[in-house]
């Protein structure tokens, strides 16, 4: 049984895909494995997942990051891993930073949730576009008010769980919203604390910086997009919190 099993969504990724980093990763970690989710894409995509060692799981239509990643932390469960998580396809974060998500983890027992975070630091190369990173900071300013949390960076793909019934139970049913499912993520922990049937959140998430997170071109997110993603806000303040 592996120790932790990554999910890595994918749509239509077959220009971006770097094959050699995935195969490599493969070949070093024993204990880890991937599952790449092919969320309909009508390109070549599922062809070179094929190609890949790891896991697979192709969805017949598109439905969305939030939905792949459901359905391959469902499918990952199946393996019985200590950890499951979620990572970008175009590996923005270097996939050398999953064991040190694991090994943190495994370090903490207090904690169920691992996120990863860009924060721009001395000695830390984290670089995004001045308009990807301001417009970045609206959101986490919005979001934090929404959640009642001082949360920093909640779209980095870089996440990592301890398989436990309280964790599973976040990907139990469908997001509402297709981009935002990391907010709702811990909007519905939010909402079963309220309940009293989870510790508060802060007792159990942690915002770990990363030491590097380069953007790489071609992503699907479009500035346009901000815009939508405070309607979903919306919904998931009426869906869980109001």
């Amino acid at each position: 049984m592996p120790r932790a099993i990554i999910v890595i969504p994918c749509y239509n990724e077959a220009n971006r895909l770097d094959c050699n980093s995935l195969k490599h990763f493969t070949a070093a970690a024993d204990d880890l494995r991937l599952l790449f989710v092919d969320d309909g894409s009508t390109d070549d995509t599922w062809t070179i997942l094929e190609d890949l060692p790891g896991l697979r799981l192709r969805l017949p239509r598109n439905s969305g990051k939030g939905e792949a990643v459901r359905q391959g932390i469902l499918e990952a469960t199946r393996h019985e891993p200590r950890y499951v998580g979620f990572w970008d396809a175009d590996l923005s974060t270097p996939l050398d930073t999953i064991p040190e998500l694991v090994d943190f983890l495994e370090s903490r027992p207090d904690l169920q949730m691992v996120f990863g975070a860009r924060v721009k630091l001395v000695g830390r190369t984290i670089e995004r576009s001045e308009v990807r990173h301001y417009l970045g900071r609206v959101m986490a300013t919005f979001v934090s008010m929404l959640l009642g949390l001082k949360v920093y960076d909640t779209q980095c793909g870089a996440k990592l769980f301890r398989v436990t019934p309280e964790t599973m139970d976040l990907f139990a049913r469908p997001f509402i919203t297709r981009w935002l499912f990391d907010v709702e993520i811990l909007a519905r922990w939010i909402e079963s604390s309220r309940r009293g049937e989870r510790p508060p959140i802060e007792q159990v998430l942690y915002e770990y910086p990363l030491m590097h997170w380069v953007h790489v071109g071609g992503s699907k997110l479009k500035p346009r997009d901000y815009v939508i993603a405070l309607t979903d806000l919306l919904r998931i303040g009426r869906e869980y919190l109001w």
